[in-house]
């Protein structure tokens, strides 16, 4: 059987990660609305076309962001079903190389540990091919859900940030948990 290439950038036992392509809107908006309650007030994923358009457009076009869709390899929403998101933010290359992550899942994939396995290709890929030494993790304190997928990537705790990001009309506190390539290769 010949070989094809895969569409992903990197391939896990039940995911694969792909960059955002505009064509996507229709069903990353959808997953959007159906996910509303799990997301509010952590995060705010754009969930109209002219939204996402505007959205994924930064993620395509701005070499300090890269955005990876976490797509299910099968599924009850069939192969290539997006299950989450993860972005890097903020890239700066020379001698920091680092970035900052944002995430989540889509309601139908919350607790199947789908993210985790997406989060990890996802470091890999940023501490392989991208070329990045660090990435960082800024969590509300509440959000239990999205510390313990850090917890369990491997991310320490560094620190406490009061009212560090402006979020749905107030600046909220943060705890930032991070990571190194070193980290990584040694875990």
């Amino acid at each position: 059987m010949p070989h094809t290439a895969s569409r992903y950038l990197a391939e896990g036992p039940r995911v694969g990660i792909r960059h955002f392509t505009y064509e996507d809107g229709a069903e990353f908006t959808a997953r959007a609305r159906e996910s509303k309650e799990l997301h509010q007030p952590w995060l705010f994923p754009p969930d109209s076309e002219s939204a996402y358009l505007a959205y994924a457009g930064r993620l395509i076009e701005d070499p300090t962001k890269a955005g990876f869709l976490v797509c299910e390899k099968d599924g009850e929403r069939g192969a290539g079903a997006i299950a989450g998101f993860i972005n890097i933010n903020n890239i700066v290359q020379g001698g920091f190389r680092c970035g900052a992550l944002g995430y989540g899942a889509f309601a139908h994939a919350a607790g199947r540990g789908l993210m985790r396995e997406g989060l990890d290709l996802v470091i890999d890929h940023a501490f392989g091919p991208m070329g990045l030494h660090r990435l960082e993790i800024n969590a509300q304190p509440r959000n239990t859900a999205s510390l313990a997928l850090a917890r369990s990537c491997g991310f320490r705790l560094e620190g406490f940030s009061p009212k560090m990001i402006y979020i749905d009309g107030e600046w909220r506190d943060h705890e930032r948990w991070a990571i190194t390539a070193e980290m990584r290769a040694s875990g």
